[in-house]
């Protein structure tokens, strides 16, 4: 019995992990197949990757100690390298508020669009027939006694189209025309209403309406056929234009209104128009596509005067608030800390809990009192300084004092952190050495110089470079308090005084007219070899202090 229950347990685990397996396969080649169809083929691929990545190493005994970290090399993989190396992609190309799609897109787009002929324009609505079909009407905008109507249609709702719903073989196909009829007045049945129109409408917009002198409508509006033409036709290799043969490629396309041809032009990503020697002539036609550029973004970094004197100024600024908050937050955190753990001070507990409540508090609460604290008309700081000293200082204006505004805040959010990893520490310290130095005559301004600081740098200096990372990177801080301000006037592209590189960044991506992804891609993948460069230092000196 037991040699049976136990042989009837291992094949049902077995079914158990064919079945979890078979389940995975499924789901990850659904995702696969999903982000493929929608054009995200990056996506696709890394799934693809991490996927049979996955089904390997848990499926094989030789891999059965990787099983542990696979998942978290997985996370990293998904959120930490694919995102950096997609960055970097983009810093090479033109990606921008004006160029976000695939040249197809852009293709298909223009040749979308449409312009009104002399044909007419009319006003039409639907009539109920039999069943679920409809009578089409229309009534010319310039003479309402001219009246057309359809024979009987049977329309579908978009869902109906997606499901493939079978139609008699007497009622027009989505793609076919519609032939109207004159007629006296309109049908009896009163008009639907427009809430019917709108659930029609995909249906509708393929259809067209054939007039008896070979008119054809389009819809154009929700109320409206109009007599419409693209405005662009894509042409084939040997096509006819003007009586010409065009040797054109695949993406020449051909303005009817105009009569001239249009060609992408890769090095700017938009459509222009050319001319008979195939030079690029006049405008570009929007919306652009994406093309590679090279290291033309980086090279604006370090060439365009309007982008390479704001990002060498933010980038000091960066490095000094960086270096000045870790700086400011330690002095301050580790001369708290001592002074609570003084012996002979009363009430420590006290002072140790509201010294530490800053950083219980939510950041984004303690910046935005502080923003208004410092309101330059309004705001307590000012009020009192004027009140005293008759100054009121221009905090959000003034970009020297906007700084110092920034490094006290950020001063008051992270010297709490500083204490606490200065009061654990100050444990290890043996009495024995405060108590030599006391019997040679140092006092505790003395013993704070010589003995604590100096043990205390050696375990704090990991921590220091972590601290000295994560203010490279303050965004929420500059976002929240100044949001960059004040401007940096001689910038081309949104800059502040008080930017540090990240929320630089973020304001080339975001903000303005362009929305130039490429440029700040490249600034991104600079910032991230200068913090690389930071964390590797951190693991030396770790290593050293091993």
């Amino acid at each position: 019995m037991d040699a049976s229950s136990s042989a009837s347990s291992s094949r049902s685990g077995l079914w158990i992990k064919i079945l979890a397996l078979a389940a995975t396969i499924l789901i990850g080649g659904y995702a696969v197949i999903a982000m493929y169809a929608s054009g995200e083929y990056l996506f696709a691929i890394v799934t693809l990757v991490l996927f049979s990545l996955g089904i390997y190493v848990f499926t094989n005994p030789r891999t059965y100690a990787h099983r542990y970290i696979f998942p978290g090399v997985a996370g990293m993989a998904i959120f930490i390298v694919f995102p950096m190396l997609y960055t970097v992609y983009i810093s090479f190309t033109n990606y921008s508020g004006t160029n976000l799609l695939t040249l197809e897109r852009t293709q298909n787009y223009l040749l979308s669009l449409n312009y009104q002929t002399d044909g007419g324009s009319y006003d039409f609505s639907l009539h109920k027939g039999e069943g679920d079909r409809y009578y089409i009407a229309l009534q010319s905008e310039a003479d309402p006694e001219k009246i057309f109507v359809s024979h009987r249609v049977e329309l579908l709702t978009k869902k109906e189209m997606t499901a493939g719903r079978i139609r008699p073989a007497d009622l027009p196909m989505v793609d076919s025309g519609v032939d109207m009829r004159p007629a006296t007045k309109l049908p009896d049945a009163p008009a639907e209403p427009i809430r019917t129109v709108v659930q029609l409408r995909d249906h509708l917009s393929a259809i067209k309406l054939n007039l008896p002198d070979n008119v054809y409508l389009s819809m154009n509006g929700l109320r409206k056929f109009s007599a419409l033409k693209s405005v662009y036709t894509k042409l084939e290799d040997g096509a006819l234009v003007n009586g010409t043969i065009i040797i054109s490629d695949s993406d020449t396309l051909l303005n009817n209104k105009t009569g001239k041809l249009l060609r992408p032009n890769y090095n700017t990503g938009f459509y222009q128009h050319v001319d008979d020697s195939n030079k690029f002539v006049g405008e570009r036609v929007p919306p652009g596509f994406t093309v590679g550029v090279g290291w033309k973004n980086y090279l604006r970094v370090m060439t365009d005067k309007g982008i390479q004197g704001p990002f060498l100024q933010i980038f000091v600024w960066t490095v000094i608030f960086a270096g000045s908050s870790v700086a400011l937050t330690l002095a301050l955190g580790m001369v708290l800390a001592s002074l609570v753990q003084w012996e002979h001070l009363k009430g420590k507990a006290v002072y140790r809990v509201l010294l530490i409540l800053p950083y219980a508090v939510p950041a984004f609460i303690s910046i935005l009192v502080f923003k208004g604290l410092f309101n330059q008309n309004f705001g307590e700081i000012n009020l009192a300084l004027d009140s005293l000293f008759g100054v009121k200082p221009e905090w959000f204006t003034d970009p020297t004092l906007a700084k110092a505004m920034v490094l006290i805040v950020n001063t008051w959010l992270g010297y709490p952190y500083m204490m606490i990893l200065c009061m654990g520490l100050l444990k290890s310290i043996p009495e024995d050495l405060y108590e030599a130095s006391a019997m040679d005559g140092s006092g505790p301004i003395g013993n704070f110089f010589k003995i604590t600081v100096p043990l205390l740098m050696k375990p704090l200096t990991p921590l220091l470079i972590a601290s000295f990372a994560f203010n490279f990177n303050n965004f929420v801080l500059i976002l929240l308090l100044t949001k960059g301000d004040p401007n940096i006037v001689e910038a081309t592209t949104p800059a502040g005084h008080t930017d540090l590189l990240v929320s630089y960044t973020y304001r080339i991506a975001f903000e303005g007219s362009g929305q130039d992804y490429g440029l700040a891609s490249a600034i991104a993948a600079l910032i991230f070899i200068m913090v690389g460069a930071l964390a590797i230092l951190n693991l030396k000196l770790t290593k050293a202090e091993s």
